[in-house]
């Protein structure tokens, strides 16, 4: 299927692994010119070798968020202006990445002012694109109750809510925003397999419940992400697509 992405601009802010890392992948694999950042610069090179070799440009370099006020707003300018542009953003950068789900100030920092420091920042790259995209990156920990009160979960609630006000405000800008809820992922440097080894019990009663019999995988979320980012949805703007397996137990309207 032709996702009509060739020659786009993406922005996706964390990238070096996990969902992100996959997203960047295969958003260069159908010809967009693709940047991002990582706090370790060892996997920024190994990052940005691998997308090279699809042949469009590749921006990434090393940046912390907790740099967020002093940095940011200038990592995301040189990004689009390395481009040439941003036709799609992906403010995937989260606390969770840390380690710090429990820490209110990171999330708050990293989560939500991450995501709307961005979507500020780079509002006049996407409007002049004609086709900007916009893609938050919730979680169904905003959904239901998960593990512990914390402040990854309330957090990226909060961020459905700003999601769909903006994809309001910035429809008759040209700009179609959606957010993304993914379920626990699994892969070898992600949370869960330190869950695995340090809490046995809680991963397996997790295993226990997914529909579809499996923990998720980077790539599960990422096509969702592509695909809703891409002009082969262009009708679809304010939505929240959940991507968990069918882990979620809630009903849906």
């Amino acid at each position: 299927m032709d996702l009509g992405l060739k020659g786009k601009k993406v922005i996706l802010t964390g990238g070096s692994r996990g969902i992100g890392r996959a997203a960047l992948e295969i958003f260069a694999a159908e010809g967009c010119d693709v940047a991002f950042f990582s706090r370790n610069q060892k996997q920024v090179d190994e990052t940005a070798a691998a997308l090279k070799k699809f042949g469009g440009k590749v921006y990434g370099s090393t940046f912390d968020l907790n740099n967020l006020a002093s940095g940011y707003a200038g990592w995301l300018t040189r990004a689009a202006d390395q481009l040439g542009g941003c036709d799609i953003f992906v403010p995937g950068a989260s606390a969770s990445g840390s380690q710090a789900t429990g820490d209110w100030q990171k999330c708050f920092e990293f989560d939500v002012l991450g995501t709307v420091k961005g979507c500020e920042t780079l509002a006049p790259y996407l409007e002049k694109s004609g086709s900007g995209s916009v893609i938050v990156m919730s979680s169904t920990a905003a959904a239901e109750t998960f593990i512990v009160p914390q402040a990854f979960n309330a957090f990226k609630a909060a961020l459905l809510t700003y999601a769909k006000q903006l994809s309001q405000a910035w429809g008759p800008k040209g700009i179609r925003v959606n957010s993304v809820m993914p379920g626990p992922i699994s892969f070898p440097t992600g949370n869960w397999e330190t869950i695995k080894t340090a809490m046995p019990d809680l991963y397996n009663a997790t295993a226990g419940q997914f529909a579809l019999g499996r923990f998720g995988v980077p790539e599960d979320v990422a096509r969702t992400i592509v695909f809703l980012a891409s002009p082969a949805s262009a009708y679809t703007t304010g939505t929240t697509v959940v991507v968990d397996g069918g882990y979620t137990k809630r009903v849906q309207f």
